[in-house]
């Protein structure tokens, strides 16, 4: 009997150490942190964020927290503090945010090209011709709808850019009755744009990622103003303390770093015959 007591205050012993040198080590190990980020619908619909998150979180034991938004969602958030960095493909806008106090550096890391896609017939008679001249035409015949993403992001921006520089007021555009704004990511768009076998703005990875499952082609492909720089931009600690800086500038030269700049050109390639995005390490593509 006196044994059996022994043996039991031993185990109880026992337990109690085990238990109070793992509740030591809950009490001293490191919490992972969280980054989180907010980033432009077309990083998302390639596919590109999915293939970079384990390896950053991996690298840096550190959870990241994606929200995929347009980009004048992504700067919302920004503002408000809701996000520690911001992905986008919008330079002025980037400009002023950062002009704003609300963003530290534009730092770019990857650029492609915009595409106006539309239907192989291209019934406008666009093909061949620059942006700006393609939205004057689609403007003045009225043929074939257009599908805007009509939703403030990167791609918006520039849409609305283009039918400056072709001379029509886009208040006036936007009313016309073959222009339809879908309010949506660029998938979405790309879906909506191929089932009414109208054009669209799209930047050409999302099309390329959707090529399969739509009816559309590339129609108008060159010009400078077509070009469409990706950047990272870490939030304003000053504007909003709660931020977590270090980590956003860890995002950065992740992303900028030789052996993830490779990886990124070479996104994309295998699966869809071409490249996605390419990278360029911080130098605005917009000054080469």
């Amino acid at each position: 009997m006196e044994n059996k007591v022994v043996s039991s205050l031993a185990a109880i012993a026992l337990i109690s150490l085990v238990a109070g040198v793992v509740g030591c080590e809950a009490l001293t190990a490191t919490p992972q942190q969280k980054l989180r980020v907010a980033t432009t619908t077309s990083l998302y619909d390639t596919g590109l964020w999915e293939y970079l998150e384990p390896m950053f979180e991996e690298q840096y034991n550190v959870e990241l927290d994606v929200i995929y938004a347009g980009t004048g969602k992504a700067f919302e958030y920004g503002k408000r503090g809701d996000v520690d960095i911001i992905t986008v493909h919008s330079p002025a806008l980037e400009e002023q945010f950062i002009a704003e106090g609300y963003g530290v550096t534009r730092v770019p890391f990857a650029y492609n090209h915009f595409l106006i896609v539309g239907p192989v017939a291209d019934p406008a008679g666009i093909k061949g011709v620059s942006a700006e001249e393609a939205f004057k035409k689609l403007m003045e015949s009225g043929s074939g709808s257009f599908v805007s993403r009509g939703d403030d992001s990167g791609t918006h921006s520039k849409e609305k850019a283009i039918w400056k520089e072709a001379g029509f007021d886009y208040e006036v555009v936007r009313k016309a009755r073959w222009y339809i704004e879908g309010g949506t990511g660029m998938g979405p768009t790309l879906m909506m744009a191929s089932q009414k076998q109208a054009y669209a703005l799209s930047d050409m990875g999302t099309f390329f990622a959707y090529k399969g499952k739509i009816d559309l082609v590339p129609i108008v492909d060159k010009g400078d103003i077509l070009l469409n720089v990706y950047s990272a931009i870490a939030v304003n600690p000053e504007k909003n303390p709660k931020t977590k800086i270090d980590l956003a500038n860890k995002l950065i030269s992740f992303l900028t770093s030789p052996g993830i700049q490779e990886l990124i050109g070479n996104y994309g390639v295998e699966e869809y015959g071409t490249q996605l995005f390419i990278p360029c390490a911080g130098a605005d593509p917009n000054s080469i």
